[in-house]
């Protein structure tokens, strides 16, 4: 194996560079003593790795040609889901924090694609909702982000990607209990 530190031109056996840097530190943890675990690193490497290519991807490529962050998309696809949401419910379903979504929601707010309603119920409380060129825009980015994450998934069939949902569904359930 190469040095995790050989150019990119050095390297003749296709392996992509972050890939072959996983193998090379996942041995070099394998030498080592507790606490060190190999496996439990190349896993957290490997989904680390997946998420951030796949969202600097769908934001590339899907989002930011819109004007829009992934989070943005992501709140307005809940809302296209779910309807008119209150902030707080948006925060919890989205894993962001509450200014987070305020920001993007004032974001997507300027730029016409959803507005701030009062709750009839209680003209205090306010929810969140998709305006008609939101809705428009959500469905036209969703049809885009679904062709390219089944681009993404295409080398596993029906049976892998649905354990692969419930293998990560599990480790999503069993999350250290500190956090949300």
């Amino acid at each position: 194996m190469r040095r995790a530190g050989d150019s990119a031109e050095t390297r003749a056996n296709g392996v992509p560079p972050d890939l072959e840097y996983a193998a090379y530190a996942r041995e070099r943890l394998a030498a080592m003593p507790p606490p060190a675990d190999p496996e439990a690193f190349a896993l957290a490497y490997h989904l680390l790795q997946l998420a951030y290519l796949l969202v600097t991807d769908l934001e590339t490529r899907i989002h930011r040609p819109r004007g829009w962050t992934l989070p943005g998309f992501r709140l307005m696809f809940k809302l296209w889901l779910l309807g008119p949401t209150q902030p707080v419910r948006l925060a919890e379903i989205s894993a962001m924090s509450r200014s987070a979504v305020t920001n993007a929601v004032n974001t997507l707010e300027r730029g016409g694609l959803v507005e701030r309603r009062s709750m009839p119920e209680d003209g205090r409380a306010v929810v969140i909702a998709l305006t008609p060129a939101g809705e428009t825009a959500v469905r036209e980015a969703f049809a885009d982000q679904a062709l390219r994450e089944r681009q993404w998934f295409a080398s596993l069939d029906d049976d892998e990607r649905e354990r692969l949902t419930g293998l990560l569904t599990r480790i999503l359930r069993a999350r250290p209990s500190d956090l949300p």
